[in-house]
């Protein structure tokens, strides 16, 4: 009996055990996982997930990256709204190898390293002033020339020709007439000698001709000055008159240095600075000069002026036409007794566009890495950096390695680069890439503009077809972009259409430049990047005059920060990668005519 009691206490405690779990356990459980749920939601909601590789990669749940497959993370924006301030992870900041460097002043004195130094490239041109021609002084026919071909070396007296002139020898018939009749009418002595002098016969010659007592019908020319033949502009047999040129001759102990000068850097240059420069022909040895003129004309083809300075070559060995390297020294000896401080930052950290260059500076004490693009205005360039005249202060610290993926991550994320100045979206997407918004200028573009726009793309389609082949570009391949660019008439376009140009121009000149001037293959890759992102924003704004374009991408190029190009077949061929990776990438834009 006690047994069966036990047995239905048992059974009635696991009863209630169990209606306790079912009316308040499940409740509670349940309470407990909405409230998690809740929360959960709560805390992902508003959150923005990227990829640490491609920053344009922005999704509002977790997952994996369309690109590369690596795990979203939680964008950590922290920077509010501002379009100039842009945030990295630290994975991307790694593998970008960005490097930052303290911007900081340069005391000019006693300590001061020195003048500052410009890098100009030009050519070696004869001195005009000493080039001259030597005439013939009387009428007749040529019978002998002993100058005939250019480069020929010609002394002061020498016997250079002989002709036959019927006015010098009835001059001469005159002479010797007076002089038989001396006696009677000496004055007509003197006038017969006076008209043999104005035919530039020396008084040797006169005296010659009146003890011979015989008229000369060959009368010999001599060289009135010492040189080198140019050109020999008559030949034997030619009727010349009076004040022809027989040949034009020139110094070449003396020679012109003529440097090519770009706007920024003329104010920086002065008469009297002193010149270095070098020769392929001869490495290893430099040259000095003094600069003697500044062109107060810039080209409009080529937006340089020439700076000349004279050479001596007494020992003959420069040319005229060599291509040149020299260094100028510039500042005065004077400013760098004041004292002053100035404020320089590295060649490397600079984005060069012309006066708007641009530069991205660390934001400090941010809790992830965080780079502000900021706009500078810049002087005169140092062997160590550019001269900073606005936009930075002493002490901040600005990218000087990486700085071309900051600046092609901060245009993919539509924020402000060297390319978008102004941020605003056109709402044109494709393949995941946000297009910037460019102004449209077509319809009131002249056709001859985009006709001269269409001769530069036809320049620069061979440029992208080397990079796809992995080949460096070197200056007969760019000569042509380098004209097609240069014959593009700005006079044609006015008001904000001509002033977006000039601002596309100078950062296709820029890195044209910069691009001929690489010596690696990836550094010239870096430089067709935004040279093609310039020419791609110039034929959307102007529009394109023949045939279609296709604007291509791949968001592997530099690091996985992205980067276009332009193609006239709507085949993917990367010039990022080349053959390892030929057919990486997508069309995200159709330029049509």
């Amino acid at each position: 009996m006690k047994i069966q009691v036990l047995l239905f206490i048992l059974l009635a405690l696991l009863i209630g055990l169990f209606g306790g779990y079912v009316l308040f356990g499940g409740r509670a459980s349940g309470s407990e996982a909405t409230v998690g749920e809740s929360s959960h939601d709560h805390s992902l909601a508003g959150t923005t997930w990227t990829c640490s590789m491609h920053p344009q990669i922005q999704r509002d749940e977790p997952g994996d990256c369309p690109i590369c497959g690596m795990d979203l993370i939680p964008l950590e924006t922290g920077v509010g709204s501002d379009p100039t301030v842009l945030t990295m992870t630290e994975a991307a900041v790694a593998l970008a190898r960005v490097r930052t460097t303290t911007v900081g002043g340069r005391a000019e004195g006693a300590d001061a390293p020195g003048p500052d130094t410009r890098r100009l490239t030009g050519r070696l041109a004869l001195d005009e002033q000493s080039t001259q021609v030597q005439a013939i002084n009387y009428p007749g026919r040529l019978e002998r020339l002993r100058i005939t071909y250019p480069g020929e070396q010609v002394t002061a007296g020498q016997r250079i020709a002989t002709i036959y002139s019927p006015e010098l020898v009835v001059a001469q018939q005159e002479l010797l007439e007076a002089r038989r009749l001396q006696e009677l009418s000496p004055e007509l002595l003197v006038a017969a000698r006076n008209k043999l002098r104005n035919l530039k016969i020396t008084d040797e010659q006169i005296a010659e001709i009146e003890q011979s007592g015989e008229v000369i019908t060959d009368f010999p020319v001599f060289a009135e000055r010492s040189g080198t033949v140019l050109e020999v502009r008559a030949r034997v047999g030619d009727y010349v008159s009076a004040g022809q040129a027989l040949y034009t001759l020139t110094n070449l102990s003396q020679l012109w240095a003529l440097f090519d000068a770009y706007e920024r850097d003329l104010s920086a240059v002065d008469v009297g600075d002193r010149v270095t420069f070098t020769v392929a022909s001869l490495p290893g040895e430099e040259f000095t000069a003094r600069v003697t003129f500044i062109d107060p004309l810039i080209n409009p083809a080529t937006r340089t002026a020439s700076i000349r300075a004279e050479v001596n070559n007494r020992r003959g060995r420069l040319k005229p036409e060599m291509f040149i390297t020299g260094t100028i020294e510039t500042g005065s000896p004077a400013t760098a007794a004041q004292g002053t401080t100035e404020l320089y930052v590295p060649r490397t950290a600079v984005l060069w566009t012309g006066n708007r260059s641009v530069v991205y500076v660390e934001v400090p004490d941010a809790a992830v890495p965080t780079y502000q693009f900021r706009e500078v205005e810049l002087g005169t360039a140092s062997a160590g950096g550019y001269r900073v005249l606005s936009g930075l202060e002493p002490g901040e610290r600005v990218v000087t390695n990486g700085v071309f993926q900051i600046d092609a991550a901060a245009q993919l994320n539509n924020q402000s680069s060297m390319m978008n100045r102004d941020v605003v979206i056109r709402g044109r997407e494709a393949g995941g890439v946000t297009a910037m918004t460019l102004p449209d200028f077509s319809e009131e573009t002249p056709a001859a503009f985009q006709e001269q726009l269409a001769a530069v793309v036809d320049a620069y389609l061979p440029l992208k077809d080397r990079m796809v082949a992995s080949q460096p570009a070197d200056e007969e391949l760019l000569l042509p972009l380098r004209n097609a660019l240069a014959q593009v008439d700005m006079t044609l376009l006015e008001d904000q259409p001509h002033q977006y140009w000039m601002e596309q121009f100078n950062a296709l000149s820029s890195h044209l430049g910069a691009l001929a001037g690489a010596g690696e293959m990836e550094e010239q890759r870096a430089q067709f990047g935004f040279l093609s992102q310039a020419l791609i924003n110039t034929l959307t704004a102007f529009g394109a005059a023949d045939d279609t374009l296709y604007v291509q991408h791949c968001p592997m190029a530099f690091d996985n920060a992205g980067a276009n190009w332009l193609s006239a077949d709507l085949s993917i061929r990367n010039p990022y990668f080349g053959e390892a990776m030929l057919t990486c990438g997508s069309t995200v834009d159709t330029l049509t005519p």
